[in-house]
């Protein structure tokens, strides 16, 4: 039993730059997918019809295809008039996607703030971009900020996707440690493991950056 579990410590290099890669490209898609999202769910109340319903349309798609259809069509096809190597087919289709979620986020929470809030801004003089500005968008700020984090853990487990386009993220290490040493119980069980730590860390912090807010609002 114990040598079986031997494959774990002299591989653990490998495993560590899967969760690096995996960590890096998490962070890379989430900072594709915060402005692209943002705009979008601004774009989604805008009084523009045309200007809606492109944001509409273009979350609805989005939510509509699964992950893995869009990583091939990225890498694929958009890939070759594009040149896109794996890493940078996988953050674009990731932040992309993830995208399409931030943005309904953002519009919840400009949404949840009171109308009258805008109205009062609007009376006293102020444009419709500095209302936004200064009185709406940072109220819905505090609103925000946990489903986004939230998200960027949903990021996370959603990058092991990548590996099908041959990014040597943590699972596609897994993978090939399992082809080699044919150690399938061992290598995927501690691979979950490092899933399962990093999200619940994530979680934790989330929690009490939640808390925080709460004592302060």
């Amino acid at each position: 039993m114990g040598s079986a579990w031997n494959v774990i410590p002299q591989n653990m290099g490998l495993l560590w730059d899967g969760l690096l890669l995996t960590l890096q490209l998490s962070a890379c898609a989430l900072l594709v997918s915060i402005p692209v999202g943002v705009l979008l769910g601004l774009c989604r109340i805008s009084s523009n019809r045309f200007i809606s319903f492109v944001a509409v349309s273009y979350v609805e798609f989005i939510r509509g295809v699964p992950l893995l259809v869009l990583l091939f069509w990225i890498y694929f096809v958009l890939g070759k008039f594009l040149k896109l190597g794996p890493f940078l087919a996988g953050v674009l289709g990731l932040g992309l996607f993830s995208a399409a979620f931030i943005a309904e986020i953002v519009r919840a929470g400009i949404q949840a703030v009171p109308r009258g809030q805008m109205e009062a801004a609007r009376s006293s003089g102020m444009t419709y971009v500095q209302a936004m500005r200064f009185i709406i968008l940072p109220q819905a700020l505090r609103k925000v900020l946990p489903p986004m984090a939230s998200q960027f853990i949903t990021l996370i487990k959603d990058s092991s996707l990548v590996s099908v386009i041959s990014v040597v993220d943590l699972t596609l290490v897994a993978k090939n440690l399992v082809s080699t040493t044919f150690r399938s119980l061992e290598v995927w069980s501690f691979v979950a493991i490092m899933y399962f730590c990093i999200t619940f860390f994530l979680s934790q912090v989330i929690s009490a950056f939640e808390r925080k807010y709460r004592v302060s609002e």
